[in-house]
């Protein structure tokens, strides 16, 4: 039997009596990528704290190495060789990728930095990693995926043994994607054991041996991850089956309601478009095709140099947010926490702001009708939460992308741009979003979705327009689509 690198015996964790781990057993062998997999909740983010001991366990034993850790902190995880690369990077973008490397453990002469000597070394470890960074740029120069990468080096400077990856994909390109896979099988190469969490189901039977699901709290079962498969999987997640995770369509598709005619700016060239009453129109691309600035465009959130718009066959010209919505059109943006929504302010708040001459009587909001415009949408959706003033920030990623959509439908919005909808949301989450979205079309609203994940763009969509380098190469049918046609039209 193979040695055990980390074991974790029989915790729990209890947060003034709320229990958010309850007896949870996992173990992981060095040279191991072990994927953690659950519905926002289910305690991942509390285990990753208790491993790298910011948390301590209420009952439990820690062991790395065969010793018992005894009073772990984030200093002794980090002296046994633990590492995590959170979703929120914690690099200083002023400083060189081999000061950031270095930072807090420099290479001294005296009271002198070896400046050199750090970025040689830094290159060096790039270097072995595959990567193509070079150590003396900024980091406020470097993409998100180079950061992240830096982090990984920053680890493996310091004889890493464990790496915790937590959702390390989800800003990144399907080619930088590939890069961190090729990455992690370089750090599995070295011993090094790899613990990575994602929501993205695809990566967990591409990636890994085992697999860990937890729910609420409990450690369900850890099974080699070529014993199971998709709905497997799911049904471990969520601890039901979500039936058809691509809801059918039940009505008729009606006549254009929009039509945007040779749009032009400084991202799109001479790019149209048409969307139909009662439709789900999928804009397929690379990062940076150009979907999100047809987006805000036909928002009025980016000006255009030419090109017209016409609304149930009326020409209109919107040449700002607040003339799309007074036309009926929403945009649930791909950044909903710094451009959806206002993460100190109540759900109430959030709910009623884009549209607040409806709950307002002589420039003062209505507590009273606010409240209730709010209860309508959250009991709709079935969002959860304590409180109707409860802040934003608080939420789950999938209730806090259901209040940026009640806002937009408390503005009766019949024409919704839903950007990236699932981005960051567990699998139980994108189940409630999609029936949702299916539920808009059969009250006669109309979607576009923008969304770099192919099976949601074909499984949703009744059309898919394809963009590269800011214009629109392919139009494919629902009974026509795969990826591969996609990927075609999208690398013209």
């Amino acid at each position: 039997m193979a040695e055990k690198l980390l074991e974790l015996r029989h915790i729990s964790k209890k947060f003034s009596g709320v229990t958010a781990l309850e007896d949870v057993s996992i173990d992981i062998e060095p040279g191991e990528v072990l994927t953690l997999v659950g519905e926002n909740g289910a305690g991942k983010s509390t285990l990753i704290k208790v491993i790298t001991g910011a948390h301590h366990p209420t009952e439990g034993e820690l062991w790395f190495e065969g010793k018992k850790i005894e009073n772990n902190s984030p200093a002794k995880a980090k002296e046994l060789g633990i590492g995590v690369i959170y979703q929120e990077l914690n690099m200083m973008p002023t400083l060189t990728v081999a000061e950031n490397i270095f930072y807090g453990k420099e290479l001294k002469k005296g009271i002198m930095l070896r400046r050199k000597e750090m970025l040689e070394k830094s290159n060096e470890i790039i270097q072995e990693l595959g990567a193509n960074i070079d150590a003396s740029k900024r980091v406020s120069e470097l993409s998100i995926a180079e950061q992240q990468i830096v982090e990984i080096v920053k680890a493996v400077s310091e004889d890493i043994k464990l790496l915790i990856m937590d959702e390390p994909t989800a800003p990144l390109t399907n080619s930088e994607i590939e890069k961190m896979f090729d990455i992690v099988e370089r750090l599995r190469k070295r011993n090094v054991a790899i613990l990575y969490i994602s929501h993205r189901l695809e990566e967990v039977f591409r990636i890994s041996e085992r697999t860990v699901v937890l729910r609420d709290g409990k450690h369900v079962i850890t099974v080699p991850t070529r014993d199971i498969d998709r709905q497997m999987l799911i049904k471990y997640m969520v601890g039901r089956e979500l039936g058809q995770e691509y809801p059918a369509r039940t009505t008729e598709i009606g006549e254009v309601i929009l039509k945007a005619d040779h749009f032009v700016n400084e991202h799109l060239k001479d790019c149209s478009l048409e969307l139909k009453k009662g439709e789900i129109l999928g804009l397929a691309g690379l990062v940076g095709a150009g979907r999100t600035e047809m987006a805000r465009a036909i928002f009025g959130a980016d000006p255009l140099k030419s090109g017209e718009l016409t609304l149930h066959g009326k020409k209109v010209r919107i040449k700002s947010p607040e003339d799309a919505i007074s036309h009926g059109i929403g945009l649930i943006t791909e950044d909903r926490k710094n451009q959806g929504l206002l993460l100190n302010q109540g759900i109430d708040y959030n709910v009623s702001y884009a549209n607040l001459k409806s709950v307002c009587k002589f420039g003062v909001i209505n507590k009273k009708k606010e409240t209730q415009v709010t209860k309508k949408y959250v009991e709709a959706m079935d969002i959860k939460i304590h409180s109707m003033g409860q802040m934003a920030k608080t939420l789950s990623g999938g209730n806090q992308q259901k209040v940026v959509l009640g806002k937009w439908l408390a503005t009766n919005s019949e024409i919704l741009i839903f950007d990236e909808p699932t981005r960051g949301i567990d699998v139980g989450a994108k189940s409630e979003i999609y029936q949702l979205m299916r539920r808009l079309i059969e009250e006669g609203k109309s979607i576009i979705m923008i969304s770099s994940e192919m099976p949601e763009l074909i499984g949703m969509s009744d059309r898919i327009l394809v963009m590269h380098d800011g214009r629109i190469t392919g139009e494919i049918s629902d009974s026509e689509v795969t990826q591969e046609k996609i990927l075609e039209f999208a690398t013209r």
